[in-house]
């Protein structure tokens, strides 16, 4: 009976992978199992692999001849997971030792569906640990209620699909949608956090996540950065009424996030991007915009209004927000 599946999708990182593989023999037991998805690597990533299968107990590998994408990498170890839990993590990441067990044992001893962790963020040689925004710790919840309020970091804010552990029973709820290559956890988190029954969070930081790691899709200015347009139109299907607020002021955050980002972008993209930017929030309700937009930093609000310059102007003068969702 395996406790533990870990999914690790991985392309292209033959940098990182050996230090993200030799993490988990650190963290191995007899019931933890881990599906590596070689995402159509053409680097040596296979073969650093290769080299940990009399090192690694229970590592299993699937590799796709062609590069599918995060989503359908993650989706892809899903699948071939058989353990009682599933947690994930990426290839260019690293774990703490003894991580995996606190996990299982934080999931077993509270009883709930999913279980979320606090993480260390990795630049060069700097460690900085990032808190999953809830002060509750150790207490089982209901995930809608962790969605609100609007207008401050909840738990649909930290996306981080490696942040956690969850039961394997939780089926569709933990795939991801394929057609997604960029900002496919967005949609994942509110539909876990909508349709979950029980949740909770503990003070665990056993992560390390690699930052600007060069030829991450953060750090890459291609068309695969349009599918965030697409990641927020899952978000907005069908969401109940009381959660639109969370959801507009979390999706034009992230939006004047990219703007701000947009010397990446060749100049046609750039304008594929802006026109996409400005046809999304025009369908949103223009109050719950104008309200999101007065409590973001000034420069944040002026990206949206060069965006759209027929935005309303703020009713009134509010407080600006230190720091904001991206």
């Amino acid at each position: 009976m395996i406790t533990l599946s870990v999914v690790v999708p991985v392309r292209d990182g033959e940098r990182f992978i050996a230090d993200a593989l030799a993490s988990l023999r650190r963290n191995a037991r007899r019931d933890f199992e881990f599906v590596v998805v070689d995402d159509g690597s053409v680097d040596a990533t296979a073969d650093v692999v290769e080299d940990f299968r009399g090192d690694l107990p229970g590592l299993s590998v699937i590799r796709n001849p062609v590069p599918l994408g995060l989503a359908d990498a993650r989706n892809a170890g899903l699948s071939a997971a058989s353990g009682r839990y599933v947690t994930f993590m990426d290839g260019d990441d690293w774990l703490a030792p003894g991580y995996l067990e606190r996990l299982v044992e934080a999931i077993d001893g509270l009883g709930c569906d999913f279980v979320r962790a606090d993480h260390v963020q990795a630049e060069g040689r700097k460690r900085v640990v990032h808190r999953a925004p809830l002060a509750r710790r150790g207490v089982v919840l209901d995930p809608r209620s962790a969605i609100l309020p609007a207008n401050v970091r909840t738990m649909v804010d930290y996306p981080y699909a490696w942040a956690g552990v969850y039961r394997r029973s939780l089926r569709d709820l933990l795939h991801f949608p394929g057609s997604l290559h960029t900002a496919e956890d967005r949609p994942w988190i509110w539909r876990l956090h909508r349709e979950a029954a029980t949740f909770a969070v503990v003070s665990i930081a056993g992560v390390f996540y690699r930052r600007q790691v060069a030829g991450s899709l953060t750090q890459v200015g291609d068309e695969r950065q349009l599918h965030f347009f697409d990641a927020f139109e899952l978000v907005f299907k069908d969401l109940e009424e009381e959660f639109l607020p969370k959801a507009v002021r979390n999706f034009c955050a992230l939006l004047a996030h990219h703007l701000e980002l947009a010397g990446r972008f060749t100049p046609r993209l750039r304008a594929r991007f802006e026109e996409r930017g400005a046809q999304a929030v025009r369908a949103l309700p223009a109050g719950l915009v104008v309200d999101a937009v007065s409590r973001m930093s000034v420069q944040r609000e002026s990206a949206l209004r060069a965006l759209l310059p027929d935005l309303p102007p703020s009713p009134l003068v509010r407080p600006r927000r230190d720091r904001e969702d991206s």
